[in-house]
């Protein structure tokens, strides 16, 4: 590495750790929104609950160890965590929890079905959005997203990767006695390309397998 592109990498980094953090403040939003509009659980809270059910466990412990698995199956698929994986779990959970403690959203369930769809778009929208924001700061990902881009690496696009992952919770979750409505499948089908369109938007590609040191 050169003192020239080590000189442009540090006059980058304010800007990709803006970029992070707005893209997890984005998620943990986008999150909050499909909870709020009452409309079903995404694929993953529908696995985290019906193991959680299954198991006796409360649901945070649940999504903390099942998201280490998915991280050492992600690792085992040549998708490392980065110094922004961790902080992903914290702070994306933290915001959540703080959303969900207040009272802003609390008659949305009440309001009618169109209005609660087009909040739950909304939430669809920024989770691409966000994902994407953060993923391309190279921080490192969730993971769910290592899990993606693991599966992204190996010849899948984003969009399917996510379809096919999110498909899977789904179906093991419910299986399990998790709980399914509308809302669930409206995130499974609309994540991935929504992902995908905003990493177009923001032209910029998803992470690709690590470069190897030429040989000499």
């Amino acid at each position: 590495m050169t003192a020239r592109s080590l000189v442009r990498g540090a006059a980058g980094l304010p800007s990709r750790l803006l970029r992070f953090v707005i893209g997890l403040a984005l998620c943990a939003a986008g999150v909050w929104l499909s909870v709020e509009a009452g409309l079903g659980l995404s694929p993953w809270d529908v696995l985290h609950a019906g193991l959680s059910h299954q198991l006796g466990l409360s649901f945070g412990t649940v999504v903390v160890a099942l998201g280490l698995a998915l991280l050492a199956v992600a690792g085992a698929l040549g998708v490392r965590p980065g110094v922004g994986t961790v902080f992903n779990v914290v702070a994306v959970g933290v915001t959540i929890d703080h959303l969900l403690s207040t009272r802003w959203l609390d008659n949305l369930a009440a309001t009618s079905d169109p209005t609660r769809l087009l909040v739950l778009l909304v939430a669809v929208t920024l989770l691409g959005f966000g994902a994407a924001l953060y993923i391309g700061a190279g921080f490192g990902s969730g993971p769910r997203d290592s899990l993606m881009i693991a599966f992204h690496r190996r010849g899948l696009p984003i969009g399917p990767s996510r379809f096919a992952i999110e498909v899977v919770a789904l179906l093991v979750g419910w299986s399990l006695g998790g709980s399914v409505g509308l809302g669930t499948f409206v995130i499974a089908l609309g994540t991935g390309p929504a992902i995908q369109t905003s990493f177009r938007l923001l032209r910029q590609e998803p992470p690709g397998p690590p470069q190897r040191p030429a040989s000499r």
